[in-house]
């Protein structure tokens, strides 16, 4: 009898194994059923960083009404899990914030697609203070270093003169391992702090120094929300939508910019154009005076060949569907569409994919 998630038989381990914990996710949020029939709906599953997790669920909301026999699901297990289970094939994509290695196409026969452009902001709880911090990449780096220990330091206090800043110690909140979140995040402090860079670096799994964990996008905004005197870095959308105060940031043109869909679009046509077709790229620190610092793209990875025709088709159904009303769909949930000529460029990749 058919699945809707068709399990072939395979004597790769790592690719059975990988597809266990799909299987096993799937159990347990009730998204798993038998098919009855050869004419079964096709179940898209993807899975990855949780940053785009409510972006994903608006997606298949939408995306699921427009027709019965072709829906889609979306599992938020982290971006370097979600990597590794579409490179073994467990899966129909993957979704996060890490570019791929050279490694990682050519082994996996994997594609990174921008998704939607998004934004890291440091995000706070000082009780009384009514103003928007500014920050800048070197502030947060010797903060999550564990060398900028109370809110009034003499560091942060130069880039706020005229806040009134307590004498509170600083609760660093950090993503445990493996999550997109961590690594634009540790990108823009290596990019903005020596120290930082030669003891850190840029990484999925920072080696933090200081600090407490939360899992989920979801639980930092909640952590820190909670937690007088905290700190923590979350998608923008987390931060606005949770009421959770999130501050300014330094960019290289010398100003402090606000995260917005201004200033995201802005990052991005700064590195894209002209020729629009670095789907890759990083737009951490990109020029420009309105282009917010921690800027950057969500991406789904996609395997280039490997599905049968019916998961193919749905496959690029939904793909087609993502960069036309699924853009939309981002816009009204706060996110920053690609730009245009992007836009059309992504869609010309889709259409050569097998």
């Amino acid at each position: 009898m058919n699945r809707i998630i068709n399990f072939e038989a395979q004597h790769d381990r790592s690719r059975s194994s990988a597809w266990l914990v799909i299987l096993a996710l799937l159990l347990v949020v009730g998204l798993y059923r038998p098919a009855v029939s050869a004419q079964e709906a096709v179940v898209l599953v993807g899975s990855g960083s949780s940053v785009p997790a409510p972006l994903y669920t608006k997606w298949a909301e939408e995306y699921n009404k427009r027709n019965s026999a072709m829906q889609m699901r979306y599992l938020p297990i982290g971006t370097s899990e979600g990597i590794k289970q579409i490179s073994h094939g467990s899966g129909d994509f993957g979704a996060g914030e890490i570019p791929l290695s050279a490694k990682e196409r050519a082994e996996g026969n994997l594609t990174e697609l921008p998704a939607i452009i998004i934004g890291i902001v440091p995000i706070y709880n000082l009780p009384g203070i009514h103003e928007d911090l500014k920050f800048s990449g070197e502030v947060l780096a010797e903060i999550y270093l564990g060398n900028i220990k109370t809110w009034n330091a003499p560091q942060i206090a130069k880039l706020n003169p005229n806040v009134s800043l307590p004498d509170t110690p600083i609760k660093v909140v950090y993503r445990p391992g493996g999550k997109g979140s961590n690594y634009i995040f540790s990108e823009f402090l290596s990019k903005s702090d020596a120290k930082f860079r030669s003891q850190i670096g840029i990484s999925p799994s920072p080696k933090w120094p200081v600090g407490s964990p939360a899992e989920r996008s979801a639980d930092m905004a909640d952590k820190v929300k909670t937690e007088p005197g905290s700190i923590g870095y979350v998608e923008a959308q987390y931060a606005i939508k949770n009421h959770v105060q999130h501050g300014l940031v330094l960019n290289p043109a010398g100003h402090f910019v606000k995260a917005s869909s201004e200033s995201l679009t802005a990052a991005c046509r700064a590195v894209e154009a002209p020729t629009w077709d670095k789907f890759g790229v990083s737009l951490i620190n990109a020029p420009g005076a309105e282009s917010f610092p921690i800027t950057s793209f969500t991406w789904v990875y996609v395997k280039d060949g490997g599905h049968d025709q019916r998961r193919a088709a749905a496959l690029n159904d939904f793909m087609n569907w993502v960069y036309s009303n699924g853009q939309q769909v981002g816009v009204d949930q706060g996110y920053s569409e690609l730009p245009p000529q992007l836009l059309a460029n992504v869609k010309t990749k889709i259409s050569s994919l097998r």
